[in-house]
């Protein structure tokens, strides 16, 4: 194949906003059929996006007997990732799933089996790793730079801002509020930074505190407390088999003045880092402390910023590459299914009061 041709299930806010802008600046990649429930979505999206012989479907089964369509991209609710991913791995087509991996660990498995399986492609939507600072902090990780990463934090912390749209304050279609929606990124992104995929025991717990305020301040207006049934916040230490600690924290509305999301924080037996004011590399050298603070802007030059592609076109141009050469896919589903594995252990420990413990 020189170009891949693609299909889009799910028309809505991640396709509109992500997905499909994306792909629109990938040269090999043609949008070529649109799915959802409402076809109007559908239509849309194609009329915007669309190849001259797109076609607009509201059955994804259809779609997926289309034999000249090669990928998928799923960008439904939660409680879908899974079923839709596998059939459409299992009609011979490669897969990309918007974050996160599925509602359940047990479906992420199911999901990673079908890919096995089938021998077809399958990652996950953690776009946020292929931003400018955490490429470079993940070089300097595999170098050594830092030594042993011992401790770290995942921070996905809004001080109001929860989203009043779509199916995210039902439990029932995600599965769980900020902890699986934000804080999947910034776990994810600790996780890969440490290449450490091996959990001993979580102990968490998620907090209903803020979700039944009437007329609360928010960046997309008043949410209403009886359609929020998610947690508007969840903590938790995670402790890894070999010892280290990561420290999570989520919340779409929390009395705090430390807003981060999508951010870690490392430490390391050589060195630390962060992304609290940029990207800062700290340690000690010649019996001193230091603090780089890196560069990452591509300009220096007056009136020329640089050349920039955002973490969303790379996502889509190295997803559209493993599938045309076959390569190697940038988030790996396996990566993909311990992030869920230790949500949905953050959220039993919460329920239980106990910590879960990894076989």
């Amino acid at each position: 194949m020189t170009k891949a041709r693609i299909g889009i299930i799910g028309c809505g806010g991640i396709a509109n906003g992500k997905h499909l802008p994306s792909l629109a600046q990938v040269k090999e990649a043609e949008i070529a059929a649109f799915c959802d429930i409402i076809v109007e979505k559908a239509e849309q999206a194609k009329a915007n996006y669309g190849t001259e012989d797109a076609k607009v479907y509201t059955d994804y089964k259809e779609l997926l007997k289309d034999g000249s369509i090669d990928v998928i991209h799923v960008c439904t609710p939660n409680d879908s990732h899974a079923v839709i991913s596998i059939d459409a791995l299992e009609a011979g087509k490669h897969v990309l799933c918007e974050k996160p991996m599925a509602k359940t660990a047990a479906d992420a498995r199911l999901m990673l089996e079908a890919a096995q399986r089938t021998g077809k492609k399958l990652s996950i939507g953690y776009n946020n790793r292929y931003r400018a600072d955490s490429r470079y902090l993940k070089q300097i990780c595999e170098e050594g730079e830092l030594g042993e990463i011992y401790f770290a934090k995942a921070h996905a912390i809004r001080r109001r801002a929860v989203p009043t749209w779509g199916v995210f304050l039902d439990e029932e279609k995600q599965g769980g509020g900020p902890l699986i929606d934000i804080g999947t990124h910034a776990l994810d992104l600790v996780l890969w930074m440490m290449d450490n995929y091996k959990p001993k025991v979580v102990l968490g717990r998620a907090y209903h505190k803020l979700s039944q305020t009437e007329n609360a301040a928010n960046a997309w207006g008043p949410w209403d407390p009886a359609q929020f049934t998610v947690e508007d916040s969840a903590f938790a230490m995670i402790t890894m088999e070999n010892g280290a600690t990561v420290i999570l924290e989520s919340s779409w509305a929390l009395n705090s003045l430390e807003v981060d999301e999508a951010k870690v924080s490392l430490s390391g037996t050589k060195a630390g880092a962060d992304m609290k004011d940029g990207l800062r590399i700290n340690g000690e050298k010649n019996s001193r402390l230091y603090v780089n603070k890196v560069e990452l802007n591509s300009g220096g030059v007056a009136f020329y910023e640089g050349a920039v592609e955002t973490a969303e076109v790379l996502e889509a141009s190295m997803w559209i590459d493993a599938v045309l050469n076959d390569k190697e896919t940038f988030v790996k589903p396996e990566q993909a299914l311990v992030v869920s594995e230790i949500l949905e252990a953050i959220y039993e420990s919460s329920r239980t009061g106990k910590a879960v413990y990894f076989e």
